[in-house]
């Protein structure tokens, strides 16, 4: 008799784990990871990431693009998520910002050479005010769960001159309603190095149109060489932002906050796309250069220009020295949206 209600017992215990484990999209994802495969295209400079027999994303390096991205990247239902202008445009989406490309990593302002904002548009007379990440070498491609992808590039001014060397390493994860990337870059300086205080930077991404928040009138953006870009009025998006210290839409942009959230309804799902802060970042937490037209990035070293002015940061590595930065990014799709607490506990198991 003993024995039987200890097996009841136990029994009735697992059912409330198994409960509790369906209700949360969090334990979820920690329970349930489908294998990941990386295969490297023979004739282009491309390694395309499937999550089962799903296509996740691309890492994307041609020599013709002055920076390694990932491109596209597709959510758990194999709906797009980033914008696919300039390499695949679609039907009505915008065509601003050419540098806008998938997910990247570079900075405005790296002893005075602009690696953010170079792109195809840049006139060849001002191409030497400008920086390009040149991936010179895959040094890991492992198959499993998670998916792991380590590439060597190399920071260089117009004359090749090397600035910074870059070593990233990539974890690619996913279930059936989410998609996960851990990215970790280690920048070693090959000179003395100021990352001098700029708008743009450092981790971006470029939203699909309907996750941009609806602009109601045409709005102008001017980069710190006086180059205009027009954003058009737009009222078909439906997007929204959330961070962790609760500010939301545009009032997002330029506050500090460990996390930031992205959602909308894309097709019959909501979709979300959260970027998680690390806390051994350097200027831990990043301010949010989150714009309503769909440029959704985190930017821990724009501090003069977030704050107006008030303090700034400036950050400096002389030759041989290193930087890392950490980042989750975590893509969801399904009935709701995750809440404040659920993205929270993301937070805590990436900062473990």
């Amino acid at each position: 008799m003993v024995k039987y209600f200890f097996t009841r017992l136990k029994m009735k215990a697992a059912k409330t784990l198994l409960f509790f484990m369906l209700l949360s999209p969090v334990m979820l994802f920690a329970q349930l990871t489908l294998p990941v495969r990386l295969v490297k295209s023979t004739e282009k400079k491309q390694i395309h990431i499937y999550v089962g027999e799903s296509l996740f994303t691309r890492f994307f390096y041609p020599d013709s693009l002055e920076k390694p991205v990932l491109f596209p990247v597709y959510d758990a239902g194999g709906t797009l998520v980033t914008r696919g202008f300039p390499i695949n445009p679609r039907p009505g989406e915008p065509t601003d910002h050419p540098h806008h490309i998938g997910i990247w990593f570079t900075y405005e302002n790296v002893n005075g050479l602009d690696f953010w904002n170079n792109s195809y548009a840049i006139p060849e007379e001002k191409k030497s005010l400008y920086g390009w990440i040149k991936t010179d070498s895959i040094l890991q491609m492992t198959n499993g769960a998670p998916g792991i992808l380590i590439f060597h590039a190399s920071w260089v001014n117009q004359q090749n001159q090397v600035l910074l060397e870059e070593t990233t390493r990539f974890e690619f994860s996913g279930n059936a309603e989410e998609r996960m990337i851990d990215r970790t870059t280690e920048l070693k300086a090959a000179t003395d190095i100021n990352f001098a205080d700029a708008k743009d930077g450092m981790l971006g991404m470029r939203l699909a149109h309907e996750l941009q928040i609806p602009i109601l009138q045409d709005q102008q953006f001017t980069d710190n060489k006086g180059n205009v870009t027009t954003v058009k009025k737009d009222v078909v998006a439906n997007g929204n932002y959330l961070t962790s210290e609760g500010k939301s839409g545009d009032s997002a942009w330029s506050t500090r906050a460990g996390w930031c959230k992205v959602f909308g309804k894309m097709g019959n799902d909501s979709v979300s796309i959260t970027l998680f802060d690390h806390l051994g970042n350097p200027n831990y937490p990043t301010f949010w250069h989150a714009r309503g037209y769909g440029l959704f990035a985190a930017n821990p070293l724009g501090e003069k220009i977030f704050t107006n002015g008030k303090s700034e940061l400036n950050l400096k590595l002389k030759p041989g020295a290193k930087v890392i930065f950490k980042y989750r990014i975590l893509i969801q799709n399904g009935k709701k949206t995750p809440d404040i607490a659920e993205l929270n506990q993301v937070f805590s198991s990436f900062n473990k």
